[in-house]
């Protein structure tokens, strides 16, 4: 996972006197989860992941963006400045800059991410880039 600067994950209650607040958690492979972010997932500058929330595999979640009690599904980009609110964004999906998006109708009718995508391959990149950054970051600090 690579996180940003300025990125906040927060939660609500999952328990209340001894019981399950089930509002406020999505299962993912048999887990419940108040907030689930996958692998090789980026969080960029000033995100904000409001559980309850998923974000899947491989996923990139662009600056100022706000995913608040979404399922954000695999492989998808999220443009920068967008807002999710209680809704499920499809795999392979893309929401562009900008956008609210607060019906279930409107993330079901979000583009799919196609050959054509100028960001297809965003995601990887900056996983690469942020990776082996933190691996030089390692190599410097065990030199010195």
């Amino acid at each position: 996972m690579n996180v940003q600067d300025g990125v906040v994950i927060h939660a609500l209650e999952t328990e209340m006197d001894g019981k399950p607040v089930e509002a406020n958690v999505y299962e993912v492979n048999g887990r419940k989860y108040a907030v689930y972010i996958g692998e090789r997932v980026s969080l960029a500058h000033q995100v904000q992941i409001h559980g309850p929330a998923v974000v899947k595999d491989d996923t990139f979640v662009g600056m100022k963006v706000l995913v608040f009690k979404s399922y954000v599904g695999e492989r998808c980009v999220i443009e920068p400045g967008v807002i999710l609110m209680g809704v499920t964004v499809p795999d392979h999906r893309y929401v562009p800059a900008g956008s609210v998006v607060n019906s279930q109708e409107d993330a079901d009718n979000l583009p799919h991410i196609t050959e054509d995508y100028p960001m297809k391959g965003l995601n990887k990149s900056v996983v690469h880039v942020n990776t082996h950054l933190a691996k030089g970051y390692l190599t410097a600090s065990n030199k010195g």
